[in-house]
């Protein structure tokens, strides 16, 4: 076996040598090359092998809070609902009712049709919620770790929810702004 040199004049230890050109790459030289490569690209296969990333999570927190915000300002089905009830109301009432029917029939059942859709969404919002900063203890042992994004937005998602349930059940009980007393 010869030692390499660049000029060909071997390294002068009085056995045989064989000089080798210093651009082609010997065996050794490929398998050292080999190794990073290998390394890197077990790496990668490691990243993708850690688990779920947390979008699912971030994006039920997301919704979470959405539907919270929804059961606080009324919503287009909520609204729809409402205006659906008030017509109802008013083809269903005689000419010749009194007052207070008429009021509860046009304005006091759309009301809590309107408060019961806000009702809908923040529940919702709130299990929504609950669910997403409880699923770390029901997933993959050993990764429990939640993004601090999610669980913030999913707390803003309950809190939205049990705001908007208490003041859904306060509207549909007429607690909270009830209908006017008439005569």
């Amino acid at each position: 076996m010869g030692t390499k040199t660049v000029d060909g004049t071997g390294a002068g230890t009085g056995r045989d040598e064989t000089a080798v050109d210093a651009t082609e790459p010997d065996d050794a030289t490929d398998a050292v090359q080999d190794a990073p490569e290998t390394e890197t690209e077990t790496e990668a296969e490691a990243g993708k092998d850690d688990g779920p990333s947390g979008v699912g999570q971030g994006a039920a927190a997301v919704v979470s809070a959405a539907l919270g915000l929804v059961s606080l300002t009324g919503g287009w089905l909520g609204t729809v609902a409402a205006a659906r009830e008030t017509l109802m109301g008013q083809l269903g009432t005689a000419a010749d009712a009194t007052v207070a029917t008429q009021v509860k029939e046009v304005y006091g059942d759309a009301w809590r049709t309107s408060a019961l859709w806000a009702g809908l969404f923040a529940l919702t919002a709130l299990i929504v919620g609950v669910v997403v900063l409880a699923r770390p203890a029901f997933g993959t042992p050993g990764r429990t770790v939640q993004a601090p994004w999610i669980k913030s937005v999913a707390w803003a998602g309950v809190s939205l929810g049990v705001i908007g349930l208490l003041l859904a059940v306060l509207k549909y009980t007429d607690v909270l702004l009830g209908l006017p007393a008439t005569g």
